[in-house]
């Protein structure tokens, strides 16, 4: 049975270094997924294997379904064995001397069923992934998908409480990784299962989960809707992490309620989107996405000059390089037919609520 899970204030210090984990707190509500976003070395792996068990936390507190399986303080430790959870790594750990319906099959045997009701339970779950025409085929003889969905079924077959997810797509090439990535979700609501899935892919986060933590040097920076996630950044670092790669620094002029005018210098002014408490006068850096803005556009309340540095063209879209206050920026422009030419001289918009400032006190990108 799907159970919620609650990690409290929690903390994992190895021997040396800066911890692990620092002070981390969520919850994930019984039947949701919830990924957990971040770079390499940012603790969301080592987040995940403490809730598993398989490491042991410094400090906090980790409950699964209202029962707490770690607590440091209060000498609690339940066994990996003893959580009913559900895992599924990198790598596709498949016995490979088995067929698949043997590999499906084997987290049931030591549990009091039927073999008749083994065999409906490993119907269902090779159904659920797609693989049911291949239950007697070696599992060697499987694509690298298929042998991922064979570990899934594996780890859904029993229906534990938890299912945990380690970047399972990581090794896959990138057109199985975007099949088996629509199909994951779908396949994870239909159990209605609780889910905690780990990986550095934003792409991959925004369709996969119900909500997205993004974590950096052990600490979580923002618990929220994919929407939140990408459309409301916490901070500077949010932002860049899932795409607004364009920097702009400024001066915040004045403010009226959530939008404020900002001065860039040399006279040049526009309005920006205040997503931090900022009060007039101070410095700001925004945050702006290729994809927000507009080339040759001359409407909203942000159209400045710019000069065309660079094209690439990807049949889709194309990428363009632009000077804008003297800034190398990339904008995106959808379309299967790149409409300007390097060099050329050309207006642009950014929208205001799609230029995100945040209080600025890092070093100038025009030095």
């Amino acid at each position: 049975m799907t159970a919620t899970l609650d990690v409290t204030d929690l903390r994992k210090q190895f021997a040396i270094g800066r911890p692990a984990i620092d002070g981390v707190s969520f919850a994930v509500p019984a039947g949701e997924i919830v990924v957990l976003l971040g770079p390499s070395g940012c603790g969301k792996t080592t987040t995940l294997r403490c809730v598993a068990g398989l490491e042991h936390p410094t400090d906090g507190e980790i409950s699964i379904g209202g029962r707490v399986v770690s607590s440091p303080m209060r000498g609690i430790l339940v066994p990996p064995r003893s959580r009913d959870l559900g895992m599924v790594f990198q790598s596709y750990a498949v016995w490979p001397h088995m067929t698949v319906r043997q590999n499906v099959v084997y987290p049931l045997k030591h549990r009091k069923i039927t073999r008749t009701e083994a065999n409906r339970k490993v119907e269902e779950a090779l159904e659920l992934v797609g693989l049911s025409e291949y239950a007697d085929r070696p599992v060697v003889a499987l694509s690298g998908g298929q042998m991922q969905r064979v570990a899934l079924a594996r780890s859904i077959v029993y229906r534990p409480q938890l299912l945990l997810l380690d970047e399972p797509l990581s090794n896959l090439d990138a057109k199985l990784r975007l099949r088996l990535r629509d199909d994951l979700r779908v396949i994870l609501k239909q159990t209605g299962m609780t889910a905690l899935y780990v990986t550095h892919d934003q792409a991959e986060a925004v369709v996969l989960g119900d909500r997205i933590g993004v974590m950096r040097n052990g600490k979580l920076l923002q618990m929220g809707t994919p929407d939140e996630i990408y459309n409301r950044p916490a901070d500077l670092f949010v932002a860049n992490f899932t795409g607004a790669t364009n920097e702009l620094v400024g001066t915040l002029v004045s403010r009226s309620g959530e939008f404020g005018v900002v001065d860039f210098g040399d006279g040049r002014r526009g309005e920006a989107a205040l997503l931090q408490s900022l009060s007039p006068g101070e410095k700001v850096r925004i945050a702006l996405r290729p994809e927000n803005i507009g080339i040759g556009k001359q409407d909203g309340a942000n159209i400045f000059p710019a000069r065309v540095l660079d094209r690439r063209y990807q049949g889709t879209q194309t990428v363009y390089a632009i000077d804008l206050f003297g800034l190398r920026l990339e904008a995106l422009e959808l379309g299967t037919a790149a409409r300007h030419q390097v060099g050329a001289e050309t207006q642009v918009s950014l929208p205001r609520e799609a230029c995100w400032a945040y209080g600025d006190s890092g070093p100038s990108p025009y030095e």
